[in-house]
Order: C-alpha cells, then structure tokens, then sequence
C-alpha cells in the first residue's frame, strides 16, 4: 500500500511538472525572447537619438482666406483657404477678386510657404540628362529658364482637421472626395474672381486656368493621386503631381484591409491609365487616360523614419516617361536628408522646389506648359544633379553627355579650328595673353593653393601610363569664372598655333557640382584657414582623352572674376590614377566581425585621390561608423609635428589638406554624400532582400582624399543604426509572420493527443532540421515559383534567404514572448482566485459575512428571472451578438476586445478549474495517507455533488487544461489581430464628436469571420464527426487548414502585405461556423466523447 501511495504522489508530481513545462520556455525559447528584446532596445535607442540635418527653417507669416463651400457633411468638417504671406489685415473679397497666378494646391498638415523670388543663380556645372525612356525626345540642354519670373503661384490649402488617413481607409477616401471637391471648386473661384474683375471694369488679362498643380505632403502626395482618377473630377484638371514623403507602393502600416485594398485598386487604376484603351476585342477605343499626367515623388532619405523611399517609388506605378523618384539627399541645392515633419519646412528645399514650379510656367500664356516631357524635363533640370550613378570607373560606360559632345566636336571640326562648349559663355572668356608664365607638371598629382592666374600642362601620354589612364580633378573654384581644363591635341602657346585640322576641346562643364560643407572662418585677416572642402569633381576616362596629347588647367588670374570675394582658401587637386588601386573591397564576414572589433585602414601619402569602397552588404542594412584620422601632411621632418602633439598634427594637416568627402549611390534613394567625412555613419535609404529587390545589393562608396595626407581609417557595422533599419524594413514581414507562427502552432495543437501548450507548440515548430526547415523553405521556394510563373526577376537568393530566415525567427521570439506574458497574468489571476476562494470558504461561516450572504440571496432572485435563466443557458448570445454590432456599426476593433474578453474568461475559468481540482486530490491524499479529521482543508475542498469523482479527477483535469490550451492559442491569435486594427482604432477616436461613418464593410465582415472562428473552433473542429473532404484519399481535418493558412500568411508577409492574413483567419471563421451549423443539422456528436462540464 506505501508503494501504491508513492507511485500515486509521484504521478502527481509528474502531472504538475507537465504542467509548470507548458509554462516555462525551453533554452531555445528564451534565446530568442533575449535576442527581441537586445534587437528592440538597440532599434530604439537608434530611433530616438537626436538628428542634425542641417536644414535652414522657413519662417511664415500666415494669413489663411476662407473660400466659401457648398453645404455638405465634407465641407461642414473640413475647410479650403488660400494661403496668403504677411499678417496684414486685408479685405479677404477684394484679395480673391484679383486671383489670377498659377493654382497651387497644398496637401499637407502645414502650408508650404511659396518662394516669389528671383531666379536661381546660374551656374556651368555639368547637368542632368535624360535616358530615352525617361524624357522621350526632350533634351536638357534645350531648356531654357526664365531669367525672371513673370508669373505667381497660388497656394491653396485644406484643412483636413489633422485627421489619421494612413490608419483607416475611410478617412482616407473621405479625404479624397474632399480633395476633387476643393480642385473643382478652386477652379469655380479663377471664373468668379474674372467675373468680378470684368463686372468692375478693372482689366482682365491671361487666360483661366485649366488645371491645378497638386503638392502632397505624407499621405497628401496618395491623396493628389487617388483624386486625379476620380470619376467626379473635371476633366484634365489635374497634370502635375508633386510629392514629399509620400508613400505610393503600400501604406507605412499596411495592417487594415480596407487601406490596403484601396490602395491596391488606386495603384491599379493609375496602371490602367497608362494604358492605350481598347475594346475586349482589341479595338482602339482612346489613348491612355493619363498620357498627360506627371508624378514627381521627393523622399527624404534614410533619416525618413516613418514612409521608406521604397514605398515612395513610382515603380510599376508611374511610367517613367511620366515621372521619377528623387531622394532629398541627391536633390540640386539640397543634398540633405530630413526627417518626415522637417520636409515641409526645409528652407533648402522649399526654395528649390518654389523655383521648380515657377520655372514650369509659359511666359507667354502664363500657364504651365501643356508639353509633358518639357514639364518632366524641366523638373529633371532643376532636380538632378550630373554625378553619375555609378562610381565603378572600370565598367561605367560612356555617358550619352560624353558621347554627344565628342559627336559634336567631330562635326564642328572641319569648320572651327578650336571647339569651346557653349556653356562657358563668352563674358567668361580669358585671353591667353592675361594668363602668366605657364607650368609644367611632371608628377601624377598636380594641386593648386591660389588662383595664381598659371596655366599647368600635363603630358597625357607620360602621366598616364603605367595603367594610370584615368585623371580625376576636385576643386572648389567655380567652373569657367575660377578654373578652365582643356584638352590639346599638340603644345601650343595658343589655339592660333595650332596647324589647320587641329582641335582644342574645353571639358570644363564636365564638372558636376557636390555640396561643400561649411567654409571655414578665417580667424584674423591675412592668417592661413583651414582648406575648403571641394564643391566640384570632374572625371575623365581614356575614352575622352584619346586623341589629346596635353591636359591644360588655366586658374584664374584674380578672384574678381566672379564678382565676389575670394573664397577662404582657394584650393584644386588633379591626378592621373589608375582605378584598380583604389579598390577597397568589405566581404561579408568583414562587415560582421566588425560589430565586434572595428576594422582600421592605413592609408599612406600620396595614395589614389578617389577609393572605391564596395560593401558587399547594403549600407541600408548594416550601415557603418566611418572615421577617418589624419596620420600626416608631408611634414615629418619639420619637427613642427613633433611639437604640436596629436591635436596639432590634425590642426596643421587640416590648413593643407580638404576634408575628405564620400558620395554614395544605391539604386532606390539616389545619390547620398557626406561631406567633411571624419567620423559618420554610412547609411543609404535602400530596401535590401525583398522579394521585389532585384540585382547586385551591395553598396560603393566613392570617397576622395587628400592625397598629401596619410589617413587612418576605421569602419565598424553601427550596431543601433542596423537595428533601427532592421525594424523600418521588415517591419511588414515580421508582422505577417507572427501570424503564420501562431497557424503552424495551432496546427500542431490540433493534430497532437493531449493538446499541448500554445507555447510548447511553438517551441516545437523550432526543431532543427524538421520541422522548422520545411516551414521555412517551403514558402520560400513557393514565392520562387511564382516569380517564374509571372516572369518576375528572382531576388538575391542568398540576402533574401537569410533575411526571411532571421524575420522568422523574430517572429517567433514576439509570440514567444506574448505567449509568457499572457500566460503569467493567466497563471497568477488563477491562484489569486483559488487562494480567495478557499479562504471564502474558510471563512464564510464567520459573522462578518452575514451582510454579503444576504446580497447573495438578493441576487439570486434576479438571476431566477425568465430572461437571465434564458440568457445563462445561452452564454454565448451576448458576447457574440454585441461583439457584432460593435464591429458592423461602431468599428471592428471594439468588437475584437469582446473577443478577447471572452477567450480571456473561458482561460481563466479553466485553469481555476484545473487548480482547484488539483488541489482537491492534494487534499484526498493527505486524507487517505494520515486519516486525520477536522482538516481544514480536506474538508473545505470536500467534493461537492455534480464535481468529479476521484477516478475521473485525471481526465478532468486533462480536460480543463486542454480546453486553456485551445483557447490560449486562439487568444495569442485574436490579439494579433487586433492589434492589427488598432492603429485604426487611433483615428477613429481622434474623430469622436465630429461626423462618424459606418466602419468599411470588408472590415466589419472580416471581424465578424473572427468573432464566429473565435467562438465555434474552439472543440467543435476537434471532435466533430461530420464527414469532412478528401484529399489524396486523406481526410482534411483541422491541423491541414492551419498549416495552409499558416503559408499564406507567411507569404503576404513576404510580400509586404501583413493586411492579408486576415483573409486566412476569416476563411477559417467561415468554416468553423459552417461546419458549427452543419454538425446541428445532421446531429453530429459536437463534443465527442468529451463531456458537458468540460465547456466553459
């Protein structure tokens, strides 16, 4: 009997260690909540770190002119006013009587202020130009600016009550009616403003505007393009489109499917428009609805923390003979990345854009010009710089600038001895006789300290040999007015001495402009300053110099030249280099063991003047802390160094040598530069390891250096900046693949006998090799059949793998750590329960308690009512009936919490029910092992009738915990979901007290397929006998249609759509609830052999 009562206290002891299994988490587990927990703190900190982005703000001075509306609900919540500058009081009638610039409407939270100044000042750096595809027959060069701006802008702004669209869909819609509303109306009030005009007699002149030009600011720049194709919109009324920081790929929280899928029709439409219209049967019916729209899209670089440039690409969306994406970063005159807010008040960038639209305009009609590749071109012009896209001077090829200038200079050959592009103009003209003595170079690297007014020649064919064919040239003396190069096919004194057939060619506005750094201050006149960063580079391959003998750098002979004073220090430096040896290659391995010890770089004097940098990672996901550390100026043996220490050493290099500055190029954001490169993190705004990334990933980073100064360079992977990119970027993936950890974790509880924990369920998932490997490669290869089905490019297998791989396992250390979370509060809520109730128990027959029994006595009275006893007997009526009416007529996430609330209450009611039951066998045991009366506690836990009896007190609590099991998993899954609609829930509150609108009814419907699978799944697809379909002669249960939900939802998450799991958890609703009906139809069993006291 002593070995039957240890063998029963050891079962015990077994089943709570079972049960204390099912909560704790294996090594495994732990890891990965570790490592979301480290990655999410390291994101953190990276993203709240403060950012100088050296923007120059813009000061307004508003005074915003109602313009009055039709009476409507949109107009009673939102409002349209003309912006107009200065707080002076004027007669707002008067003021729109005399409208008659350009319509400009703003799209943003603040209005952005119009620059009306002069033009731009000209500049001869080399400019954009346009690929065939990207600017159809239009040349750059054929452009011309105004030299004044004979026209005004209009600044039209809405005031959309700063409502969330990014959030919900119905705002979002809302806002779009409005906006064609506001067009419309903003072109009633030109006719009524030259109406006035003409019945005061005063003078009307120019022509009524036909369309408006659209500013979007963040969902503003959507907003402009979902009311361009809006059915009510007159039409043409809409032909230019500018955007900042707006996403137009997928909204930034792509997690509500009425947003996203109006998204997706708006992007569709706008494909369509592109399109020639045509009958089903092929015939010509109108050209492409859209052939006179153009999109321009400005991004704000990787300091853009909340809208990505990959959503803010035009791709797939706007041809791109109809329009581009620019990043802030590689805009002319700006050059700066900027957060998403900084955008609109950027001075750098308001004035360039305010000089863009004005240069729009036709001085003749006063309206914008009609052509769209002249009004693409002059945005290309304006917006563009000319530095290449590519660093890589070994495989770049010929430029189509450089091919047209050599075919022009060959066809002008026979008629001029000496050919001078035209865009150094004839005031700019020097006379050889103004230059003094001439210099001749006999070393690869030449460098200039003054505008000494010397001509240096340097022998192309002595210098450039030895594979030294390239000649690179950074300065900061402005083309033509500071410094000419020219290309000679002989020496000669002047062009005049060369013999007939010979040509002088002027390559000056090869130069491209880069953005200098601040100058530095001279500290007392007539001191030595520290050298000025360069503001321009010029390349020259062997293809341009073949056929020239001499390269001649002519400075200018005084600084009064350009009408101004003379820069700081005046500084040019050339060399000829061969490419191979400023070739710095960052494997892969490198880049990661960097994260732990930085790797240093030592660079001796007269090193190559341009490096190229390849990281074979993208800078946009590993970005790495550069810095660079002046080791020596060639100026060892002056003893000067020795003195001065280490501070003095940078000091005195620093009056010698120019800052150092690094440009680099990733195919999504442009061009980013950062000059007075000594200590910066490296970063580029891209979107590596998509499955819509194509391509070579890895990063190159032209950096040029003083080549009179040693350097010590050092690189180490930013460990905050990759964490923080990490998150922004795969964000959507993470969150779709949170859905499809907790499928496949429910699919294993509904396959296994007894039921494990959600959490163990998970851990399971995570063995290696099986079955983590085929829930990893499985949608992998899946997506890749595909992308060969439709023809798509294959991602970067290896980043993309890795990647998806990393993201899943994030994902499953996030449900891992909800799973902890929820189940703690579960487990203490349940002993706090059971611990008060014992003591009740204990304590009921106490006179203190005497008023509480006879509440009690009172409220059964009203439970013995007819609709109370209706309702216990139906438990589920209520919870499901207003969780229903909450998500149809108030909003959907309302009705998830009642959801939530119920899958919360049936859990704890569970476990209470497992712990008590516990310890009532506790009890029985001590009982029966020291036949002890009058124990308080084996008589307080005594069992009560209708309880089970002590054979079945095993499978009771197999039961109950079974059932906290089920409803745990399905709870960790509702929470996602309704975590998904809660950014929703945000702009909906935001909006209470004003006009509300029924919820999208696709939300609603989705939400209800929710509550039906949250109520009817829990046993009812576990145990139900109804006669289920067949596959391959396998009977399709439960665990199959998890594990097919589970792999679409891992699939839109790679496709950065998280919104479409919700898809999978309705259709599961809608089978559960038809299953749920058909077993009440047929008669089925619906709980099995389970019996009626083990339902919640």
């Amino acid at each position: 009997m002593l070995n039957d009562m240890e063998n029963e206290r050891r079962n015990n002891n077994k089943n709570e260690d079972s049960r204390m299994r099912g909560f704790r988490p294996s090594l495994r587990g732990m890891m990965l909540v570790v490592a979301v927990i480290w990655i999410g703190v390291a994101a953190l900190y990276g993203l709240l770190k403060p950012i100088s982005n050296g923007c120059i703000m813009t000061y307004m001075y508003p005074t915003y002119i109602p313009i009055s509306t039709t009476e409507g609900v949109s107009s009673a919540k939102y409002g349209l006013y003309l912006y107009h500058e200065g707080w002076k009081k004027i007669d707002f009638t008067e003021h729109l009587k005399k409208l008659n610039g350009i319509p400009v409407r703003s799209l943003a939270a603040e209005c952005d202020r119009a620059y009306q100044g002069g033009p731009l000042e000209r500049t001869f750096y080399r400019e954009a130009y346009l690929a065939y595809k990207e600017g159809g027959n239009t040349e750059i060069a054929d452009i011309q600016l105004p030299n004044q701006y004979a026209n005004r802008l209009d600044w039209f702004a809405v005031d959309l009550e700063g409502e969330h669209s990014a959030m919900d869909g119905r705002i979002l819609e809302e806002h779009t009616e409005y906006v064609v509303y506001a067009i419309n109306r903003i072109l009633n009030q030109y006719k009524e403003s030259h109406d006035a005009r003409e019945s005061d007699g005063a003078a009307t002149t120019g022509s009524l505007p036909r369309s408006v030009i659209l500013i979007g600011h963040s969902m503003g720049g959507f907003v402009a393009r979902a009311a361009t194709i809006h059915p009510r919109l007159r039409r043409s009324a809409v032909e230019t489109i500018l955007t900042l920081s707006s996403p137009h790929q997928s909204p930034p929280l792509a997690l509500q499917p009425s947003l996203g899928d109006y998204y997706k029709s708006i992007n569709q439409e706008w494909r369509k428009g592109y399109e020639v219209q045509t009958t089903r049967t092929g015939r010509y019916v109108s050209g492409p609805k859209l052939s006179n729209v153009i999109v321009v899209s400005v991004s704000g670089g990787f300091n853009d923390y909340q809208v990505r440039s990959k959503l803010e690409s035009l791709d797939g969306i706007v041809p791109p003979t109809h329009g581009f994406m620019i990043s802030s970063t590689s805009m002319k005159n700006v050059w700066l990345s900027m957060e998403h807010q900084t955008i609109l008040w950027c001075n750098q960038l308001v004035v360039q854009v305010s000089h863009t639209l004005l240069s729009l305009v036709d001085s003749r009609t006063g309206q914008p010009f009609p052509d769209t590749q002249k009004r693409l071109a002059i945005f290309t012009k304006m917006l563009h710089s000319g530095i290449p896209q590519s660093f890589n001077w070994k495989m770049q090829p010929q430029s189509p600038w450089s091919a047209q200038v050599l075919a022009k200079d060959v066809k002008d050959t026979a008629v001029s001895q000496v050919h001078t592009l035209s865009d150094c103009p004839s005031s700019f003209h020097w006379n050889d006789d103004i230059l003094e003595r001439d210099l001749y170079i006999q070393t690869t690297t030449v460098t200039i300290l003054a505008m000494d007014g010397r001509r240096r020649w340097l022998d192309i064919q002595e210098l450039g040999s030895n594979g030294k064919s390239h000649f690179i040239f950074v300065t900061n003396l402005a083309p033509c007015s500071g410094v000419r190069i020219h290309l000679w096919p002989q020496k000669g004194k002047s062009s005049s001495d060369l013999p007939a057939g010979k040509r002088v060619l002027e390559v000056t506005s090869k130069m491209v402009q880069i953005p200098a750094g601040p100058a530095p201050r001279q500290v007392e006149p007539g001191s030595q300053t520290e050298q000025a960063p360069p503001s321009a580079v010029l390349h020259l391959g062997p293809e341009e110099m073949h056929g020239f003998r001499f390269l001649t750098i002519s400075v200018a002979p005084r600084p009064t030249i350009s009408g101004r004073p003379p820069p700081a220090t005046s500084m040019a430096v050339g060399q000829f280099f061969n490419p191979d040896e400023g070739e710095i290659d960052f494997t892969p391995i490198s880049m990661l063991l960097s994260i732990h010890s930085h790797k240093d770089i030592f660079l001796k004097e007269d090193h190559p003047l341009a490096f190229n940098l390849s990281f074979a990672i993208s800078l946009g996901l590993l970005p790495v802390t550069f810095s660079l550390k002046t080791a020596g100026c060639g100026i060892k043996d002056s003893g000067l160094l020795d003195e001065a220490g280490d501070n003095g050493n940078t000091k005195l290099c620093k009056l010698r040598c120019f800052p150092p500055v690094a440009l680099a190029w990733d195919p999504t954001s442009g061009l980013h530069v950062f000059p007075n490169l000594y200590s910066e993190t490296l970063v580029v705004d891209s979107s590596p390891a998509l499955r819509t990334s194509t391509g070579a990933e890895k990063t190159i980073v032209f950096l040029l250096l003083d080549p009179h100064c040693a350097y010590k360079a050092s690189i180490a992977v930013s460990v905050t900046s990759a964490a923080s990119r990490f998150w922004l970027l795969y964000f959507s993936q993470i969150a779709g693949f949170c859905v499809a950890v907790v499928f496949f974790a429910l699919m294993r509880q509904a396959h296994a006998r007894p039921i494990p924990s959600i959490l163990k369920a998970v851990e399971s998932n995570l063995r290696m090799p099986f079955p983590f490997l085929p829930f990893v490669a499985v949608p992998i290869l899946l997506s890749l059949f595909f992308s060969f089905l439709v023809s798509q490019p294959f991602p970067p297998f290896s980043s993309f793998t890795i990647v998806l791989i990393i993201c899943y396992l994030l994902a499953n250390g996030i449900v891992i750590l909800l799973i902890l979370v929820s189940q703690l509060v579960f487990y203490v809520a349940a002993y706090l329960h059971v611990f008060i109730k014992t003591r009740w128990q204990l304590w009921e027959g106490n006179f203190g308690f005497l008023f509480l029994h006879w509440f009690m006595n009172l409220s059964s009275r009203f439970f013995s009512l007819k609709v109370v006893r209706i309702l216990r007997a139906n438990p589920l009526f209520v919870p499901i009936s207003a969780a229903i009416v909450l998500s149809m007529f108030v909003h959907p996430a309302l009705g998830l919490f009642i959801l939530l609330l119920s899958h919360a209450l049936c859990c704890h009611s569970s476990l209470c029910n497992s712990l008590t039951a516990s310890l009532r066998n506790h009890a029985r045991k001590k009982e029966s092992n020291y036949k002890t009366e009058g124990n308080y506690l084996s008589q307080q836990l005594k069992p009560k009738p209708g309880s089970p009896s002590k054979e079945n007190s095993s499978s009771y609590i197999q039961t109950q915990e079974d059932i906290f099991h089920l409803r745990h998993g399905l709870l960790v899954l509702h929470i996602l979901a309704t975590l998904m609609f809660v950014p929703s829930l945000v702009s909906w509150l935001q909006r209470i007290g004003m006009h509300q609108s029924f919820p999208r009814f696709l939300d609603s419907f989705l939400c209800i397929c929710l509550i039906l699978h949250g109520i009817f799944s829990s046993e009812s697809l576990l145990n139900s006998e109804v006669p289920l379909p067949r596959i391959m002669g396998k009977e399709v249960r439960l665990n199959l249609i998890y594990l097919i939900a589970g792999i679409y939802c891992y699939l839109s998450g790679m496709e950065l759509a998280p919104y479409k799991v919700l898809y999978a958890m309705g259709a599961i609703g809608i089978i559960s609830f038809a299953l749920s009906i058909l077993q009440a139809w047929t008669g089925a069993t619906r709980f099995g052999r389970r019996r009626h006291w083990h339902r919640c």
